[in-house]
């Protein structure tokens, strides 16, 4: 074995070269994967330091920022690691460029949802722990990431929406005030006292500790309808007491008016049977 790196032959001078590869190369390789195996790993303390910071801050942010700089960071490392070796980075550059044009086309819908996440986290329409009603569907948002915004409604359903949909329609967001106003409509039989069923109505409110009285509660008869008169009623209520409230009156003003004297019409109907002769 000495002979043949002794000689002058061939064998001897590919062994050379692949010697003077080996020393030349090994000590760069070495590093960039040293470099790569700490840089994920400061990659991934950092992310997780801002995920419990922002977290605690605005936890609408936190999932979409972490994300995204992780894979920023990420991508800068592979360029760093690539330089070290000796790949040029300026070629390294454009193909990332131009495998990033090529799934950019390919996932426009994608980018759209990404630039609404974007547009949600700017504005800020909502944030996690709202309640919602958007697509058809009402829940409270739980997570908010870069594509989707996840939303359970309450009838424990997980629905995930795209954050273009969410950016580029109508949306309600329910708990962006304190307190909300309950709509109820109450119908009374034509030949009942309107004044008596309002004061009843009025009792009731009043009673109910869930009742605010600024904005002062209205009731007043809303329209005269083909079998009753509807007298609305309009008082304001904690957001979150809306519809406990909403039930309760309900079956609260039943009750008042069955023990009052007071007819809830329904809808009847006269059949006419003629016999042909």
């Amino acid at each position: 074995m000495e002979n043949l790196f002794q000689s002058d032959g061939p064998a001897a001078e590919l062994a050379q070269q692949a010697i003077g590869m080996v020393m030349n190369y090994a000590p760069k390789v070495l590093l960039a994967v040293a470099t790569l195996l700490i840089g994920l790993w400061l990659i991934k303390r950092l992310v997780h330091a801002m995920d419990v910071r922002l977290g605690a801050r605005d936890p609408s942010l936190n999932k979409f920022v972490c994300v995204l700089v992780s894979a920023i960071l990420k991508i800068m490392l592979l360029i760093s690691v690539a330089s070290m070796v000796g790949i040029a980075t300026t070629s390294f550059i454009a193909v990332i460029g131009a495998a990033g044009l090529a799934v950019g086309l390919a996932l426009q819908g994608s980018l759209s949802n990404f630039a609404g996440g974007v547009l949600i986290l700017v504005f800020k329409p909502f944030k996690v722990g709202d309640t919602v009603e958007a697509q058809g569907f009402l829940g409270v948002v739980v997570e908010i990431q870069i594509l989707y915004t996840v939303i359970n409604t309450f009838d424990n359903r997980r629905v995930v929406i795209p954050n273009g949909d969410l950016a580029n329609s109508s949306m309600v967001n329910v708990s962006i005030y304190d307190k909300r106003r309950c709509d109820m409509t109450f119908g009374i039989h034509y030949d009942d006292d309107i004044d008596k069923a309002k004061a009843i109505i009025q009792r009731l409110i009043e009673e109910d500790e869930r009742s605010l009285t600024d904005p002062a509660p209205r009731i007043a008869v809303g329209s005269l309808g083909d079998s009753s008169v509807n007298i609305m009623a309009r008082p304001w209520t904690a957001t979150d007491d809306l519809w406990p409230y909403y039930w309760d009156m309900q079956e609260k003003v039943k009750k008042a008016f069955d023990a009052e004297g007071i007819t809830i019409p329904f809808p009847q109907r006269d059949v006419h049977m003629y016999q042909e002769k």
